[in-house]
């Protein structure tokens, strides 16, 4: 629980009371007042002096968190609408309003940040622990959604070619929502590995790289033929003959016999 503690002026201690309600944004009855001085009347019937009261109000874990953000959204000069759902795991805090852009920030960035803060200043100094969620306009039910797509379409990927799938660096929450979607399909797994803030999940397959009859290892789905390093200086006649021009393949050696010929017989066997 956090304490909110302040003295209240007014001309009436009724009034005094009303003001402390509206600024802690509750009922009078959960706030507890003390009298600390009282209008007095003077001649005649007047009041003298005004009425100082001092409030303090109790405030839960998830009050806390949402005053927090709403601090936040002030000094970003937003003035969207907080809204606080304490829930037995912790409480929702969703931001409503047309800001929603600079409030989420690139792939949820900023409303991570407002959350790890919210949640820091309303556990702070407690050791039982409150999870606090902020959402803004349904902004997390579309991300999920979005992500457990991802998910199923990489595992396909990994079923179909055997190779391990890397994703992009998430947050936690976005780890444990990939990590879900991965339990329920069959033939694959998923791990986090990295530090924070660049761990990722990688999905593997959990059937084993087939063998090819020439006792290569490769992935599934891979057809290339082992490779062969030649050794040095060795003849390969196929890629010498690609080299040849078309007078080397036309022409042939002389015979031993040819050799006996004499100048007139050789020039009889050219066609001229």
């Amino acid at each position: 629980m956090a304490e909110k503690r302040e003295i209240f002026t007014a001309k009436t201690i009724e009034e005094a009371k009303a003001m402390a309600a509206q600024k802690f944004g509750t009922e009078e009855s959960r706030i507890s007042f003390s009298v600390i001085e009282e209008p007095k009347k003077g001649i005649f019937g007047k009041v003298k002096g005004e009425a100082k009261v001092e409030a303090v109000y109790e405030q839960s874990k998830a009050e806390a968190a949402g005053d927090y953000i709403r601090t936040i959204l002030k000094n970003m000069g937003i003035e969207n609408e907080v809204k606080v759902t304490e829930t037995e795991e912790g409480a929702v805090i969703e931001i409503l309003g047309d800001t929603t852009g600079a409030v989420i920030g690139r792939r949820g960035e900023t409303l991570d940040a407002i959350q790890y803060l919210a949640s820091m200043a309303a556990n702070r100094g407690d050791k039982d622990y409150c999870r606090i969620t902020v959402d803004c306009c349904g902004y997390r039910e579309k991300r999920k959604a979005i992500l457990e797509e991802l998910a199923v379409k990489i595992s396909k990927t990994v079923l179909r070619t055997g190779r391990t799938s890397a994703l992009e660096p998430m947050n936690p929450y976005e780890r444990r929502i990939i990590h879900s979607a991965v339990a329920n399909i069959e033939g694959v797994v998923s791990k986090s590995v990295g530090e924070e803030p660049y761990r990722k999940v990688v999905i593997s397959s959990t059937a084993p790289r087939r063998e090819r009859r020439d006792g290569y290892k490769g992935d599934r789905g891979d057809r290339r033929p082992p490779r062969r390093d030649k050794k040095p200086g060795e003849y390969t006649p196929r890629s010498m003959d690609m080299m040849k021009t078309s007078f080397e393949k036309d022409y042939k050696r002389p015979k031993p016999e040819d050799s006996n010929l004499v100048e007139g017989d050789l020039y009889g066997k050219i066609d001229i």
